[in-house]
């Protein structure tokens, strides 16, 4: 195994185990509050700061990985969210209600900024470790998000039992524990100095040198907070008020997870590829984000029907949606990354992933406030409109490769 190679299987590993992590604390946060009696707007608002936090996060991560080296980053990543799991264990079940929400968001916000450091700086890292070899980069991107997303859904339900077996508390202290081990191997296996650069020395050099990151990011903001807009309250909350049972709920969205997790890493096989790997792939995106569209408002039509049995057919519905979505998320996740330039690649993957938390951040308050309001038909109906947008801003995207706009002081990347 090349080294190149080594390093990627590292970071993929790494990000798998703090994924596993992340997608069990969200089911524990769900649940335990939610079971505590909490309304659906209010728990919109436990994952507000959490999604927050991840735009000015990205930035700083794409910035910081490129000034001291992804290697750190992935390791300050994963040590920030050690702190948020042991702050969010010392919640007292006597304090009120007020203090309890202030405390579980300002625990989730350190979380959110530790998710978006590490993730900045495990894809920055693929886009070094790929190298030129011809389909590489869309494969190992395809793979390294897809089975990201299959870790995301066994934490799903890794959360479910690790809440019913140990608890709350003592949940938090174990995966605390998993995270602390992960993190001594990604110090003692990782060059310290992977992926350093000259960082940007303005904020006018950290935004907008490229088109076609530009472009992606405003597409990133609207195709997340199409899917959150539903899946982050609505679904959950509407599956049991339909009569299932929490770990059926958990259940259904793990399998939702690791089912698009799957499909998101054979996205290269459902996708033809161009030999510069433009022309074939932005057509792709253009042409599943507006099959994607359709979905969400198919399903809102039918709830406005009355169509029967919507417990039945929403969740087939959503099958469908994780199809378009997976492959539509791996076309842009390797799109992002073959705009971006090889120099200051962290910059550029940071800008766009901070696009994805404010997509995120729109779509988890939008699912609490919609929900509140017509229930689930509205949120797919804002999830249809966020899908159009996206799709329009694709339109747009280059076809060939652009270079990196140069800024006074500053060499192209």
């Amino acid at each position: 195994m090349n080294q190149g190679a080594r390093d990627y299987a590292i970071v993929t590993a790494a990000y798998w185990g703090f994924t596993l992590s992340d997608g069990a604390l969200r089911m524990l946060v769900l649940l335990h509050f939610f079971r505590l009696g909490y309304s659906p707007f209010t728990l919109a608002l436990l994952f507000l700061l959490y999604e927050a936090a991840g735009v000015g996060a990205n930035l700083a991560g794409g910035w910081l990985a490129t000034r001291f080296g992804i290697a750190r980053m992935l390791a300050v990543g994963l040590s920030t969210q050690i702190v948020g799991f042991l702050l969010l264990s010392a919640m007292s079940p006597a304090w009120g209600a007020t203090l309890s929400i202030a405390w579980v968001v300002l625990a989730q916000g350190i979380c959110g900024i530790a998710k978006d450091l590490t993730k900045t700086a495990s894809k920055s890292a693929i886009k070094l470790t790929a190298g030129d070899a011809k389909g590489r980069l869309f494969r190992w991107v395809a793979f390294f998000t897809g089975s990201k997303n299959a870790m995301k859904g066994l934490g799903f339900f890794l959360g479910g039992l690790l809440l019913e077996g140990l608890g709350f508390r003592g949940a938090l202290w174990a995966m605390a524990a998993l995270l602390g081990a992960i993190l001594v191997a990604v110090v003692l296996s990782l060059p310290p100095l992977m992926g350093r650069a000259r960082a940007s020395g303005s904020a006018r050099e950290l935004f907008a040198r490229n088109r076609g990151v530009n472009l992606l990011a405003g597409a990133r903001v609207f195709l997340f907070g199409a899917r959150d807009v539903w899946f982050v309250v609505g679904l959950p909350v509407f599956l049991y008020a339909s009569g299932w049972a929490f770990t059926t709920v958990g259940g259904f969205l793990a399998l939702w997870t690791i089912g698009y997790g799957a499909i998101q890493a054979a996205a290269p096989a459902l996708v033809r590829q161009s030999a510069e790997g433009l022309s074939a792939e932005v057509p792709a995106a253009r042409a599943w984000s507006l099959a994607l569209a359709l979905v969400p408002a198919v399903m809102a039509a039918l709830l406005l029907a009355g169509v029967p049995r919507p417990d039945l057919f929403v969740p087939a519905g959503l099958c469908l949606f994780g199809l378009g979505f997976a492959v539509t998320s791996s076309v842009h996740s390797y799109l992002v990354l073959a705009y971006a330039g090889h120099a200051k690649a962290a910059e550029d993957v940071g800008f766009y992933y901070a696009a994805n938390a404010v997509g995120r951040f729109g779509g988890t308050l939008l699912s609490g406030l919609l929900y509140a309001w017509a229930g689930l038909a509205a949120c797919l109906i804002g999830s249809a409109m966020m899908l159009a947008a996206c799709w329009a801003l694709t339109l747009a995207l280059p076809t060939v490769a652009l270079p990196t706009v140069t800024l006074p002081g500053r060499r192209a990347a």
